[in-house]
């Protein structure tokens, strides 16, 4: 449904309740009120005949239509447009959603566009209503409670996300790996919200400014002047989150690094013992070889001798120089001579 409420207002009071456009024309203009209507997502046709009623600037309706726009205000002649960017935390998805409202200001009237499904602004009509003498102040009234209460929904997201960086720096220090998504995540959703929020001082400040120049009532001036610390308070609550933030993206930068600097020097120190353990191992291998050598080196030397005094320890009675003279003396002299030459050629490859 386009019109979401519609009302005609005298004196504070709300005396008409039209059911189309062409009703509140007429019923305003016969009465003299202010014409308060709430529109959401309305179709061209619907802006183009509120724009010919109460002579609505076109590139002012042109945003209307489209939407995606930056906080802004614009003035147009006696016509006021105003783009405002509501947020809500939703605290099942813990992120930051954001709204969008447009506002015409004007003698006699105020149009309200909603984009998206906050603000609700029926509370503020209710509220308005409840106070006919703020009501009796005007459109400018009006708009100031419309922005206060799309200021007073900030505050919710600015306990939502302090709950987030709390939380975020249980993660950081906890060891979770997650942790720099939801940073980058966190970051982002700060950044849009001091774009929806930022834009609001200069737009308080030209509204005071212009209070003069536009017969503003006093008293609605301090309204506006609360509303403005209000704001400035909630920027800073968004600078120094995202100075967190950012901090926080240096720290968890610097405890990955570290916690990769110590994984490396176990890595290292791993290497070292392993090669430490390598170097013992062939030491001990080099020492084996070389026992083993000596060993082998004896066996052959003692292979000779033994060799020689088993063929003639066998005691047969043909075998050859058996009975000779110098038998026994030839066979010692062979096994010593056979170890002896052995023992030269060991020692000369380095065996013993």
């Amino acid at each position: 449904m386009t019109i979401i409420d519609n009302g005609v207002y005298v004196n504070g009071q709300r005396t008409e309740n039209p059911n189309t456009l062409e009703s509140t024309y007429a019923a305003t203009r016969d009465s003299e009120g202010m014409a308060w209507i709430g529109l959401y997502r309305p179709s061209a046709e619907v802006l183009h005949s509120l724009a010919e009623e109460f002579g609505l600037h076109p590139l002012a309706v042109e945003d209307a239509l489209k939407g995606h726009q930056r906080a802004k205000a614009e003035r147009y002649g006696d016509t006021l447009f105003v783009v405002l960017r509501p947020a809500r935390y939703v605290d099942k998805e813990e992120e930051v959603e954001f709204g969008e409202l447009h506002v015409f200001v004007g003698p006699g009237f105020v149009i309200t566009v909603r984009h998206a499904e906050s603000p609700d602004l029926v509370s503020v009509r209710r509220r308005m209503e409840s106070n006919p003498e703020l009501l009796r102040l005007g459109p400018e009234a009006v708009l100031y409670a419309i922005m206060d209460e799309v200021v007073d929904q900030y505050s919710p997201v600015i306990t939502g996300i302090e709950n987030d960086i709390d939380e975020i720096e249980d993660q950081l220090f906890g060891g979770d790996t997650e942790v720099s998504r939801r940073i980058y995540s966190l970051l982002g959703e700060v950044t849009a919200f001091q774009r929806a929020v930022r834009p609001l001082v200069g737009i308080l400040e030209a509204l005071r400014r212009g209070s003069s120049k536009y017969n503003v009532d006093e008293e609605l001036q301090r309204s506006l002047r609360d509303v403005l610390d209000h704001v400035l308070r909630i920027n800073e609550h968004a600078d120094n989150f995202r100075m967190l933030l950012q901090n926080a993206l240096t720290v968890h930068s610097t405890l990955t690094s570290q916690r990769q600097n110590e994984e490396m020097r176990l890595l290292s120190e791993a290497s070292l013992e392993q090669n430490e353990e390598t170097k013992r191992l062939s030491e001990t291998s080099l020492a084996q070889n070389e026992e083993v050598k000596k060993i082998s080196s004896w066996a052959a030397i003692l292979f000779g001798p033994t060799l020689i005094g088993t063929v003639y320890g066998m005691n047969f009675d043909n075998m050859p120089e058996l009975h000779w003279e110098f038998g026994y003396p030839m066979a010692v002299g062979a096994m010593v001579l056979s170890g002896t030459v052995l023992w030269g050629i060991f020692r000369k490859n380095k065996w013993l």
